[in-house]
Parts: structure tokens; C-alpha cells; sequence
């Protein structure tokens, strides 16, 4: 099997323990995170082989992050050390009907100061055949955007498959000048498969899906897609129902040009952390569609595998193939 490369920043995660609000005690959990971090984790637990390409400070903090993911089974040879400081963010986890809230860190971090032109992307392509990053990425500011673009159009041209999550991050798009909707629209251009649902669509296509069903509209904005985007082929998508912090339904839409399927809502209780979930969703349909899993079945185990990573705190998904396929068996019972 050949290489995904993730491409997108590493960061260290500080939220406060169990339930507490951002520092009213004084202590803070430590964890290493990053959405496409996460997904290359995921993907190397599922057995693929997963080369990060990144910037970290050449200090504790990113050698501990860098070591972090190699211990997880990810070729750390694309990241390489550059001026700048750990990006950082601060998670204040959800509690009853109190979201979580989430704040970030990341001015004149090494992975935003770095320059756009220090990856070779013809070799760090060599011997992949998937490229994945997020919309995460190109928020950060103007040189990570420029990276993303040049990252997609390098793997476009060496045949590689392109995945992108659009995870638009306003607070992170509002503090530099640009037209974040176009800086996605151009790596969407670039990209085979999307990870977004209508409001995602909505944004980079610049209209809305008004259509009162949530099924409809993920199918109007699918079409959108596809006509604005002639390079796709795919779009999928979660859909999220917040009952309270420890609650959710978890329903899963996948679109082909040609057909479309639907997992229905898994209700998820006892919630642990949703960081990351997300990520496990997009780590699970990538796998699946590298194994060459029907769409219905990619769509399941993706479902599945981002409803059990809400049992598991930190940004990793750390379950293996067999949890997952242990769920969709219906498996809940002690494991001996």
C-alpha cells in the first residue's frame, strides 16, 4: 500500500481537568493534537502507512509533539524545524447544556511563519498515492495558505488523490486580511473528495441551500459542488444533533456523482471528549475507500469510527480496525 501524507500544524492541546472552565483550578491537561494529525494517527492504526509533513520549534514542546507521532507509527521525516514558537490551543470542555469553547493560540507559530517554498513537495510526494489536509490549514495565515495551495496543485499533478476537510475556522480567518471563501474555493478546485456539509458549500460557493430537510439540502449542496467543482468526485459529511454534552446523534451522507447514500444516526451516549471526531469520520471514509469498501460500507465504518472516538479523550482516535468493526457488529459487551 502506498503513503497518505498529511499535511496541516501540530499543536498542544491545555484544557482544564474533568468538567472545569478554562482555569479555575490551577492546572492544565497536556495533549498533542491537530486535525490532520489526528487523521494520519487514525489511518496509521487502520495499518496505512502515514508520512506528516509539518513545522515544529526545535525546543521541548516540539520535540515531544514530534515524538508523540512517531510513537503512534507516523513517518516524521516531513517535518522539519523552523523559527517560531508551539501553536497552542486552550479547550474548555463542554458540561450539561454549556458547549465546549475552544481558543487558539497560533500567532508566529514555526508551522505559520514558515516559508511556503522549504517543502519539496515532489519528494514528500514520492511513493504516496493520497494527499489529506483541512481548511484549518490555509486559515492560519498567508504563508500556510500558500503552502496548502501549492501542496494541492504539486499532489494534482503527480496523479495523487486529494482529500479535504473544510473545518472553516472563523476566528482564525478574522485575523488576517483575505477572502478565506476563495483561498478554499482554489483548493477545493484541486481536490477529489471534500468533507463538508451545505455550510460548508454555502461559504466557498458564496449561496445558500434554504431547504428546511437537512437530507435536502446536503444533496442540493452536493450538486452545487459538483457542477462548480468538475475535479470532484466525492462529497461526504456528518450531521450532528446536540442533546447535551454527554449526548449526540451522529448520522453520516455520502454523494458520488452518480448516487448517493446515508447512515443513519447512531445515538452516542456518555461522552467523553468530540475532539477529533470529525477527523476519526475523515480517517475512516479514507480508509474505507482505500480498501475499496463499497460507498455504503465506507460510509458506516466512517460513521462508526467517528461515534467511538467520542469514548476517548484527547484529539487521537486510538481504536483499532477490530473496535471498529466490533461496533458495527453491534459489539457492546465485555471483549475477553
Amino acid at each position: 500500500m502506498k503513503t497518505v501524507v498529511c499535511f496541516g500544524e501540530v499543536l498542544l492541546r491545555l484544557s482544564p481537568p474533568g468538567a472545569e472552565m478554562l482555569l479555575q483550578s490551577p492546572r492544565l491537561e497536556a495533549r498533542i493534537g491537530g486535525a490532520e494529525a489526528n487523521v494520519g494517527v487514525s489511518l496509521a492504526r487502520f495499518g496505512h502507512p502515514v508520512r506528516m509533513v509539518s513545522f515544529l520549534p526545535d525546543n521541548r514542546l516540539g520535540r515531544a509533539a514530534l515524538g508523540e507521532l512517531r510513537r503512534h507509527g507516523l513517518d516524521v521525516g516531513g517535518v522539519r524545524t523552523a523559527p517560531g514558537r508551539m501553536g497552542l490551543y486552550f479547550l474548555t470542555p463542554a458540561a450539561g447544556q454549556r458547549p465546549a469553547e475552544v481558543l487558539y493560540d497560533r500567532a508566529d507559530s514555526s508551522f505559520a511563519l514558515a516559508d511556503p517554498a522549504a517543502v519539496d513537495w515532489n519528494a514528500e510526494l514520492e511513493g504516496a498515492d493520497w494527499l489529506h489536509l483541512s481548511g484549518v490549514t490555509p486559515a492560519i495565515g498567508p504563508n500556510a495558505a500558500e503552502a496548502a495551495l501549492t501542496a494541492v496543485r504539486a499532489a494534482r499533478v503527480k496523479g495523487l488523490t486529494v482529500s479535504f476537510d473544510g473545518n472553516y475556522r472563523k476566528s482564525l480567518w478574522d485575523q488576517w486580511p483575505t477572502d478565506g471563501a476563495a483561498v478554499l474555493a482554489d483548493i477545493v478546485a484541486a481536490a477529489d473528495i471534500l468533507i463538508g456539509d451545505d455550510r460548508d458549500v454555502a461559504l466557498i460557493l458564496g449561496h445558500d441551500f434554504p431547504h428546511t430537510d437537512p437530507m435536502e439540502r446536503r444533496l442540493a449542496a452536493a450538486e452545487a459542488a459538483f457542477t462548480g467543482f468538475p475535479q470532484l468526485s466525492r462529497v461526504a459529511s456528518t450531521h450532528r444533533t446536540v442533546h447535551d454534552a454527554t449526548r449526540h446523534g451522529l448520522a453520516g451522507f455520502l454523494a458520488e456523482r452518480d448516487g448517493h447514500w446515508t447512515a443513519p444516526p447512531r445515538e452516542i451516549g456518555g461522552i467523553v471528549d468530540r475532539i477529533g471526531g470529525g477527523d476519526a469520520f475523515a480517517a475512516g471514509l479514507i480508509h474505507g475507500l482505500r480498501t475499496q469498501m463499497a460507498p455504503q460500507a465506507a460510509l458506516d465504518f466512517a460513521l462508526a469510527a467517528a461515534a467511538l472516538k467520542h469514548s476517548i479523550p484527547g484529539d487521537f482516535n486510538l481504536v483499532d480496525l477490530a473496535d471498529v468493526e466490533a461496533l458495527m457488529a453491534g459489539g457492546g459487551d465485555v471483549r475477553r
